[in-house]
């Protein structure tokens, strides 16, 4: 099969496309053609070395979507998708023409999803539902999104089929005016200390979740914080390191929720899809659009787009 393939970290001049063996799946576990294949920072990011545990040589890739070739009977010649954290890291991944895993790590892909619709969605979505889920948002949940990429996008989307009340934030004025148009209130991002009297405008009393998906803007986060209310983050600073206003946190009995997604296997993701991936058929969840197809024999130039920030949200086809 042609698949794209690193053997050394570091440089991603070390990703090539490949002729390798078709794997071989053993019981309880499916062959899925690959369709499709969603393009994430974290691929690039495991290519340059940044995931330690990662073993080589390997395939890189998470999310998928495609049809079943071999497994268990009920899976056979079904659509699926998926994600999870062995894929790409210490199981090859999905850039490639086929990906084996076990037979618990695919869900049916939704019928109104395009494969490449279905293959974007994997780790944005898993991550944007287990910040929503472990933050505590439900109706009428006052919500802020700080941030508008792939894991934003998702999050106000899966809370507004939550009943929560929505409200999103972005620095750039085209950002704002794409999430106006899909129906959500918005405000600029300028300075740290505008945050808390911008929130207080949309949300008396404070956001009681503050879903953080940049990575600075949790010490402004705090002031804007109602009663009890959590912070989700999702990224940091390259260092890693960020100040707390500790005493103002505790005051408002508020909490710091960390989100991983490389904390969930395929099984764990699949359910994952389940519950959300239902609402892309009955209407409520909107399909993904303004993809970039590309051919996999392309994906080494399409790394060095996605690492230099100048692509939307990329698809590689098999």
């Amino acid at each position: 099969m042609k698949a794209l393939q690193f053997s050394q970290t570091g440089d991603l001049s070390a990703l090539r496309y490949l002729d390798l063996p078709t794997p071989v799946p053993a019981a309880g576990e499916v062959l899925v053609e690959v369709r499709a294949s969603g393009l994430n920072p974290s691929d690039v990011k495991n290519v340059l070395g940044r995931f330690p545990y990662t073993t080589l040589p390997r395939i890189p890739g998470r999310d998928f979507a495609g049809v079943v070739v071999q497994g268990p009977q009920h899976l056979l010649g079904k659509a699926v998708w998926g994600t999870g954290k062995e894929l790409g890291f210490y199981n090859d991944g999905t850039h490639a023409a086929y990906v084996k895993l076990p037979a618990d790590g695919v869900a049916l892909k939704p019928a109104s999803l395009s494969f490449s619709q279905a293959a974007s969605l994997g780790v944005p979505y898993t991550t944007a539902w287990d910040a929503l889920e472990r933050s505590g948002v439900g109706r009428g949940t006052r919500l802020l999104v700080i941030g508008a990429g792939a894991v934003g996008r998702a999050a106000l989307a899966l809370a507004r089929v939550r009943g929560a009340h929505v409200l999103g934030a972005a620095r750039r004025e085209e950002q704002r005016r794409a999430l106006q148009a899909q129906g959500f209130e918005t405000l600029p991002l300028s300075t740290p200390e505008a945050l808390p009297s911008q929130v207080e405008r949309v949300f008396e009393g404070g956001a009681q979740v503050i879903f953080d998906t940049t990575g600075f803007w949790l010490a402004a986060a705090v002031p804007a914080l109602a009663t009890f209310g959590r912070i989700a983050i999702i990224a940091a600073p390259v260092d890693g390191q960020m100040q707390l206003p500790a005493l103002d946190l505790y005051r408002r009995g508020g909490s710091v929720v960390g989100i991983n997604s490389l904390l969930y296997g395929g099984a764990e993701c699949a359910r994952m899809l389940e519950r959300f991936g239902r609402h892309f058929d009955d209407g409520t969840l909107p399909a993904p659009e303004g993809l970039i197809e590309s051919p996999l024999a392309e994906g080494p130039a399409r790394y060095a787009d996605v690492d230099e920030g100048r692509s939307e949200k990329v698809i590689l086809i098999p």
